[in-house]
């Protein structure tokens, strides 16, 4: 994999997809931060369902607090680890009332700082909702960085680390929606779409599928 390739397969992938976003629903920054939250080891579909309830009903740091952890539960059950993450939830709410005037942060420091947030959820925050180039390594991204070969790594921060030094800068800002979609809809774990797949003639794997 060289920067001519790299660059090639960006520009194909926006091609495709010129404004790429995340496909968690939300409206606000502190909608996205809490469905991100809530995101973890879940589908963007399952939480998608639960703030559909929620938002209406709740949708700033007072009102979701208001609704305590029993309360906010109630909405957020139908999603894996439900009680942990209304924990979280409820106690971010508290900290961005007492100490950010109930605005979400803009800084990955003061983002990691509350319950339930980490690196990769600061990442999808920072890019998503302030359009800072941040690098979001899921498991979608960290398989196809190391399958294509366009950031191979054998830990999640290695591979958002080259990422950020080998994307082209131009397409930065985007970047991680891209493969993220490619990983979820195109270079799939089991059955890699390769027949069908953009990308196909520049990616590193050897593996290619005929589909």
């Amino acid at each position: 994999m060289n920067k001519d390739k790299r660059y090639e397969i960006f520009r194909r992938l926006r091609d495709d997809n010129p404004t790429p976003t995340t496909e968690l629903a939300y409206s606000t920054p502190f909608e996205l931060l809490i469905a991100v939250i809530l995101s973890a080891q879940a589908t963007d579909v399952g939480v998608n369902k639960a703030t559909a309830k929620l938002y209406p009903v709740a949708n700033t740091p007072e009102a979701i607090y208001a609704l305590g952890v029993e309360g906010l539960s109630h909405f957020i059950k139908t999603i894996g680890l439900f009680n942990s993450k209304a924990k979280n939830v409820i106690a971010t709410c508290r900290i961005l009332i007492e100490q950010h005037n109930s605005q979400v942060p803009d800084n990955r420091e003061a983002l990691e700082a509350l319950p339930g947030v980490g690196r990769k959820t600061a990442n999808v925050v920072l890019n998503t909702a302030f359009g800072q180039p941040a690098m979001a390594v899921d498991t979608h991204i960290f398989r196809v960085s190391n399958r294509t070969g366009i950031a191979p790594g054998k830990t999640v921060l290695e591979v958002e680390k080259k990422l950020m030094r080998h994307v082209p800068r131009e397409f930065l800002l985007d970047a991680h929606h891209w493969l993220i979609l490619h990983g979820r809809y195109v270079c799939k774990a089991r059955t890699p779409q390769c027949g069908s797949c953009r990308i196909e003639d520049l990616c590193d794997f050897k593996e290619k599928t005929i589909d």
